[in-house]
C-alpha cells in the first residue's frame, strides 16, 4: 500500500464515512454445548436408573428427617442434593480425616445377588449435635477437639442403627433386602472398602437443623447394583401403568364400604367450665354446676373428639337427643 493516497482513494473514503457504510459484522456462531465424556471412565448407569434412585432416596430423607427432628428437638431438613457416579478414590480423597463413617451390611433376599457393603458417611459435628441433644443440651454445636469416646460411639451406634432400619424399609418399597449395622469408622482415609478404580454412586444429602447445616454422604457399590435398580424400575413403571377403570372402581367401593364399617365416637359436648381441685372434692350428688351458655343455644358436636358441627338439644319420642344445625368447616 503507498504511502499517499490519491485522491480518488481519498473521495471513496469520504464516502464510506458519510453514508455510515462499515465492514458487515461477521455473524457469531452460537456456542454449541459440548458434555465431557471420559471413556476410560465408562458410565455406568443411565439417567432413569439414577432417577429411580433419586426418588428412593427423597422416601429415605423425609423419614430419617421425623427421626433426627425427634433426636435435637428442633426442625430437621433432610433433602437429597444430587446423586452421580464416580471412582472409589475420588470420593475416597475427598473425605475428611475426622469425619463419622458407617459400614453397614446391604443383602438383596434373592439369591442370585451377591450381598455387599453401603456407607454411611456424618460430619463429625452432625455426630456431637445428635450426641448433645440426646443428652438435654440446647444451644450452638460444640465441637470438641478431641476423638469420640467409647461412651459417645455406643449412642452414636444405636441411632445409626435405627437409621439403617428406615434404609431397608426404603429399599424394600422398591426391592426386598436386609441391612444391619456392621460397624462406625471415625477416620475415612483409613477405610478401604473397595478397590480405588471401583465405580461408586454417590447420594448427597443436605441436613439442615435450625441454624446448622452439613453434608452427608451415602457411598454405593456399582456390583450388582444396575441390576438391581433395572429390576425394581421395570416393576415400578408396570406398576404406574393405568388399570381398568371398571376395576379401579370396584377396589374403590369395596376400601369404601370398610371404611363405613369403622366405629367412630361421636360425643354432643354441652359446655366446658373449670373447678378448682377443692370444689370438684366437694360435689355430691345431686349438686348443680352452672354452665356459661344459655340452654337454648347451640351446642358442638365432635366425631372423635374433632369439633364437626353445631346443633340443638332437644327431644324424641321422650329421648334427650341434638339436632344437627350447620356442619363446622375444618
Amino acid at each position: 500500500m503507498p504511502d499517499i493516497l490519491s485522491q480518488n482513494q481519498i473521495d471513496d473514503l469520504l464516502k464510506r464515512m458519510q453514508g455510515g457504510n462499515k465492514a458487515e459484522a461477521v455473524p457469531e456462531e452460537p456456542a454449541v454445548k459440548v458434555k465431557e465424556y471420559d471413556f476410560t471412565s465408562p458410565k455406568k448407569f443411565t439417567k432413569d436408573q439414577l432417577n429411580s434412585l433419586n426418588n428412593l432416596y427423597e422416601t429415605f430423607s423425609r423419614v430419617i428427617s421425623s427421626y433426627f427432628t425427634s433426636i435435637v428437638r428442633d426442625i430437621c431438613e433432610v433433602s437429597v442434593v444430587q446423586i452421580e457416579e464416580q471412582r472409589y478414590h475420588e470420593f475416597s480423597n475427598a473425605l475428611p480425616d475426622n469425619t463419622l463413617v458407617a459400614m453397614v451390611d446391604f443383602r438383596p433376599v434373592e439369591q442370585h445377588y451377591d450381598e455387599t457393603v453401603i456407607m454411611l458417611e456424618f460430619a463429625q459435628s452432625f455426630g456431637y449435635l445428635l450426641i448433645e441433644r440426646l443428652m438435654g443440651a440446647m444451644g450452638d454445636v460444640y465441637i470438641p477437639d478431641r476423638d469420640y469416646t467409647d461412651i459417645e460411639l455406643a449412642v452414636l451406634h444405636s441411632m445409626i442403627d435405627r437409621v439403617t432400619v428406615y434404609l431397608r424399609d426404603a429399599w424394600n418399597n422398591y426391592f426386598a433386602v436386609e441391612t444391619g449395622l456392621r460397624s462406625i469408622e471415625t477416620n475415612g482415609r483409613m477405610i478401604q472398602a473397595f478397590a480405588p478404580q471401583d465405580v461408586v454412586v454417590i447420594i448427597t444429602l443436605e441436613i439442615t437443623c435450625g441454624n446448622y447445616s452439613c453434608t452427608s454422604n451415602i457411598c454405593m457399590p456399582s456390583e450388582n447394583l444396575d441390576a438391581v435398580i433395572a429390576s425394581f424400575s421395570n416393576k415400578y413403571a408396570m406398576s404406574t401403568k393405568q388399570q381398568d377403570p371398571g376395576k379401579e372402581k370396584a377396589r374403590k367401593d369395596l376400601v369404601l364400604d370398610y371404611i363405613k364399617q369403622s366405629d367412630l365416637l361421636v360425643e354432643a359436648v354441652l359446655d366446658q367450665c373449670e373447678m378448682t381441685f377443692g370444689e370438684v372434692i366437694a360435689l355430691q350428688v345431686n349438686d348443680v354446676i352452672s354452665l356459661n351458655k344459655p340452654i337454648d343455644s347451640e351446642i358442638c358436636v365432635t366425631v372423635d373428639g374433632i369439633p364437626w358441627y353445631n346443633a340443638r338439644l332437644g327431644e324424641s319420642k321422650t329421648k334427650k337427643a341434638v339436632r344437627l344445625v350447620e356442619a363446622i368447616a375444618n
